[in-house]
């Protein structure tokens, strides 16, 4: 299917705490992970993947424009990511962007 991708996974391994506030995230706290995915249901299955792998919490999932933010300790973002990109990438034929860290 055309246009099947994962555009952007990205780890804000040490965010600036005021960042979590910035963008909505109550009681949150670790590292942040970013993904954004086309088509934009993507999201949806990435956020019930990402909650199933590891011990993250699901800060934002946008099923119109295809984004998703969860956040949780540093290495439970990385499975999260992680798994996220083997399903959709590996089994489902997304195509893969490189999962970036800050």
């Amino acid at each position: 299917v055309p246009g099947k991708q994962v555009t952007l996974a990205h780890v804000i391994a040490s965010p600036d705490k005021n960042l979590y506030g910035k963008l909505g995230l109550i009681d949150a706290e670790g590292a942040i992970g970013i993904m954004t995915i086309t088509p934009s249901e993507g999201a949806m299955i990435a956020a019930d993947i990402a909650s199933k792998s590891a011990d993250i919490r699901v800060g934002f999932v946008d099923r119109f424009n295809g984004s998703l933010v969860i956040t949780g300790d540093i290495a439970a973002v990385e499975v999260a990511i992680r798994d996220v990109m083997g399903v959709l990438c590996d089994r489902m034929g997304f195509a893969r962007a490189p999962v970036t860290k800050t």
